[in-house]
């Protein structure tokens, strides 16, 4: 398997910390709003991702935090005149309907900060210790000038980087470039730290919960490719001064989601909430729609990529309900979402390349569609290979084993349409209809 590591900026073969394991940790959303479209192409693609490791018999650990100590949280708070915990729960509820309502899957850790402000404070103090981070006023920072490698994910030289409109300018800092890994304040929500009371730097988060639960390097850290500067690069400058690691072997990052052209974002208020956005896609057509691009690069979302994803989706669910009824009829009806394929799993093993994935799924339905109207042998293995693909893209389509006074219904129909009877044939269709067999 080759994944495209950002870090290098090339495909490099995947080989796991520890044979046979896959640690990995994307990071989550800050629990202030509803989480937009934009927000769900990474927890679907790193969805597919986690899958795709575990069918290839990877025992996979997922971490996906909640930013929930956060100064967005205490204006949400404010807004909404409720307390900063009410806020977190209410927006992580929400997060948690629309990962169900997308069908993903449950993952092994959703850690929280406000479950590791005392870790927190232990490694910012370990940094300050290491003359990695200095105080001035009941703040926190980082020295970045230690860092020799810093700008290595973002591929930056440090002056530009300076010169960069995202780098706050700060009197109180040594170097534009540091950052705070403590924030005094006593506005809202804040802890009792060594320093001052406060709230935790956004970037020093991630990094501790990381090391909390895996330890001080993982296999893959992932995330949007918004957040290579300055989340990521600040994640990699404090663990190479603590750990003397970039956190995570490989470094992998979706690209954007444009709507007709234009970048989504709330500056100019051309996003879709993702709890909205189900209401007018399936889950299905949605992932078909972000699949059928490449993960690391951008998405135009229009109405003719949602018009191919759902064609799509048609003939795949039309070609299996064709099977499953063939199958059970048959006592074939063996379903295994586990099947091996060889050449999905030669598109896999190229950094993911679901594309080529889904040109030959339909390759796939085409090929079932033939075997079903010849009465071929390969029905059900067809049939097992797109069940397996489609699962772990993370698509959802039923074929479940009928019950015997189902089969009678569907052959009572078979035996009306012979016999143009057609009044009963109507009658047993519509049956077969309702329950989703037709």
């Amino acid at each position: 398997m080759k994944i495209y590591n950002s870090l290098t900026d090339k495909k490099e073969e995947f080989i796991p910390l520890q044979e046979g394991k896959v640690t990995m940790y994307v990071c989550g959303p800050t629990v202030y709003n509803y989480v937009h479209i934009g927000n769900m192409r990474p927890v679907i693609t790193f969805d597919m991702v986690y899958k795709y490791f575990k069918y290839l018999g990877y025992d996979v650990l997922y971490a996906s935090n909640f930013t929930d100590v956060n100064p967005k949280i205490i204006k949400a708070a404010e807004e909404l005149g409720i307390s900063e915990r009410e806020v977190a729960d209410k927006f992580i509820k929400a997060y948690l309907d629309d990962l169900q309502n997308y069908n993903c899957a449950d993952i092994d850790y959703r850690p929280r900060v406000i479950d590791h402000i005392e870790d927190i404070f232990n490694f910012i103090t370990k940094l300050i210790e290491k003359d990695y981070a200095y105080i001035v006023d009941g703040d926190v920072y980082f020295r970045v000038s230690k860092i020799k490698d810093y700008g290595i994910l973002s591929n930056q030289d440090i002056n530009d980087l300076i010169s960069g409109s995202r780098v706050d300018i700060d009197e109180k800092k040594e170097n534009p470039l540091d950052f705070a890994l403590w924030r005094k304040t006593d506005k809202g929500e804040n802890f009792d730290s060594p320093w001052s009371k406060g709230i935790p730097g956004w970037h020093t988060e991630c990094v501790v919960m990381i090391n909390k639960l895996f330890g001080p390097k993982i296999d893959i850290h992932a995330g949007g490719v918004d957040l290579k500067f300055p989340h990521h690069e600040n994640e990699i400058a404090q663990s190479i001064a603590l750990n003397n690691n970039y956190i995570a072997n490989y470094w992998m990052h979706n690209g954007h989601i444009n709507i007709n052209n234009e970048k989504m974002s709330k500056s100019l208020n051309n996003f879709i909430l993702a709890k909205d956005f189900i209401k007018e896609h399936s889950p299905n057509i949605i992932k078909l729609a972000i699949f059928t691009t490449h993960y690391r690069l951008p998405i135009n979302f229009t109405d003719k990529v949602f018009e191919d994803a759902q064609n799509i989706d048609n003939k795949i669910s039309s070609v299996l309900k064709n099977a499953n009824l063939y199958l059970n009829v048959h006592n074939l009806h063996k379903i295994d979402k586990n099947t091996k394929d060889s050449t999905f799993e030669e598109y896999m093993n190229d950094d993911f390349n679901t594309p080529n994935v889904i040109t030959y799924l339909l390759s796939l339905v085409k090929e079932l569609n033939q075997e079903l109207r010849n009465n071929g042998d390969n029905i059900l293995l067809l049939t097992n290979k797109i069940m397996t693909i489609t699962s772990i893209l993370g698509l959802e389509y039923a074929c479940p084993e009928l019950t015997e006074s189902q089969k009678d219904t569907y052959q009572r129909w078979l035996e009306a349409r012979n016999n143009k009877d057609f009044e009963k044939a109507d009658l047993y269709r519509t049956k077969l209809t309702k329950e989703n067999m037709l």
